[in-house]
């Protein structure tokens, strides 16, 4: 059985500051919804959360923004008709500090990385 990493992920949030702390912690809220059976962990030394031990979605906060990261170099670009107002690039959607991405982005996000998972 793989070790609980959740309060590795638990101390990087409470090393936060407000509003950055509050808004990844909502995110947090909605991947574990959106991937409920998902192991949450550090990835690159970030929260994430992984499926079958692959990182599907992770998240950092940053002085200026915070960010989203797929684990992936398309699924971004697959997502681009939802992200008008977003700055993104291959791997990484900003977002701003004191605004959660919403979720039907995030869920449309990690059911594209799933999709990829899936199709091997």
């Amino acid at each position: 059985m793989a070790p609980d990493t959740t309060p590795q992920v638990d101390a990087y949030l409470l090393g936060l500051e407000e509003p950055r702390a509050s808004t990844l912690r909502e995110l947090r809220s909605t991947l574990r919804a959106v991937l409920p059976d998902a192991e949450e962990r550090l990835s690159y030394g970030v929260p994430a959360f992984a499926v079958d031990g692959t990182p599907v979605a992770g998240y950092a906060a940053f002085k200026a923004h915070c960010g989203y990261y797929p684990h992936s170099g398309s699924v971004l670009e697959r997502a681009a008709d939802m992200l008008e107002g977003h700055e993104w690039s291959a791997g990484t959607l900003k977002f701003p500090i004191d605004q959660p991405l919403p979720e039907p982005i995030v869920r449309r996000l990690v059911e594209l990385r799933l999709e990829e998972l899936d199709a091997g």
